[in-house]
């Protein structure tokens, strides 16, 4: 993953040390992780109102559907009966998975409750790599001196129903960019891995081909033709001589 690459010294693994140490478990379907903080979670939006920071407790986080690289997630409390957040995600794809859920953060913000980065499922080369507002992103870039994803669109970030599906579809359609360390903007894909790295195409020169020799292959030896040819010159000079003589013996 690029952005464990690039900084791995500002991404809190919340499952090994930190202030966190959240407990997880993990369903196959739709990705059910549930979470236990043991300290505020800064989250990104759209959330209920007053829930920009989730409170130490515990959670359920549910992937609830992907459109090409984009993803929406869902936090629930404990029981499911309440939706605290919809969220934007991007698919980061990391080279290792592990057995256990993984969760990063944006460390670093001092005073303040660190913000969630990434959400990563045990066994699963695929991340959610979560996305802020542009201003929350640039904030956070300067003080990780990291990348971080960022909507441009102004979005409301605190509503009464989060799930409600036109929150959905504003969040499938928000422009994206990834905002650095700089405050310079730039394309998703120049800072996360979106998909497996391919080794390029080796070319092979190939030798031509031998070309046919187009004569005939020699069969035999011109030998025996010679030795015919004096045969013959043999006989020939025998029968004149014989000739001669008959005609001698008459006269």
């Amino acid at each position: 993953m690029t952005f464990l690459k690039v900084a791995p010294v500002v991404l809190g693994l919340a499952l090994v040390s930190g202030t966190f140490s959240p407990r997880a478990r993990a369903d196959d379907y739709d990705k059910k992780t549930t979470i236990t903080f043991s300290a505020p979670v800064a989250i990104p939006p759209v959330h209920l109102q007053g829930f920009a920071v989730l409170p130490a407790g515990t959670y359920v986080f549910k992937l609830l559907n992907s459109s090409s690289n984009r993803h929406i997630v869902q936090i629930f409390n404990a029981d499911q009966t309440k939706i605290f957040a919809t969220v934007l995600a991007i698919a980061n794809y990391r080279l290792t998975p592990t057995d256990k859920t993984v969760i990063t953060f944006n460390e670093g913000v001092r005073d303040r409750p660190e913000a969630i980065r990434a959400w990563f499922y045990p066994g699963a080369n695929w991340g959610e790599e979560f996305v802020y507002p542009k201003t929350q992103a640039v904030e956070l870039a300067k003080i990780t001196k990291v990348p971080v994803l960022a909507v441009t669109a102004d979005l409301k970030a605190e509503v009464e129903k989060p799930e409600e599906p036109e929150v959905i579809v504003q969040l499938q359609r928000a422009p994206l960019v990834a905002v650095r360390p700089t405050g310079e903007e730039v394309e998703i894909a120049q800072v996360v891995q979106t998909a497996p790295q391919v080794a390029p195409a080796v070319e092979v020169a190939l030798a031509p081909a031998p070309i046919a020799d187009a004569r005939l292959p020699e069969t035999a030896s011109s030998m025996p033709l010679i030795a015919l040819f004096g045969i013959l010159a043999m006989g020939g000079g025998l029968t004149l001589m014989a000739v001669r003589k008959r005609s001698s013996l008459r006269t």
